[in-house]
């Protein structure tokens, strides 16, 4: 995910996700590692807080689907 790279330029660690979301550290760092996946709320949440000059489909989108999807394309 991009979120990933947004993160790292940005210094914010996944136990600041953790403390915005009110949830465990493990549970986003379960999300972060594609276990499962953040709610419509919580990506709002983090897109906010955090990245207000970057859409959803930006932060969330998984590389590995896009060039799947661009392979099944062509």
């Amino acid at each position: 995910m991009n979120l990933r790279a947004e993160m790292a330029r940005r210094g914010i660690r996944g136990k600041d996700l953790a403390i915005l979301l009110g949830v465990r550290y493990s549970t986003v760092y379960d999300k972060l590692n594609g276990k499962y996946s953040f709610s419509f709320d919580e990506a709002l949440a983090i897109k906010k807080a955090y990245f207000p000059e970057h859409n959803l489909e930006y932060l969330f989108d998984n590389e590995d689907q896009s060039r799947k999807v661009e392979s099944e394309v062509m």
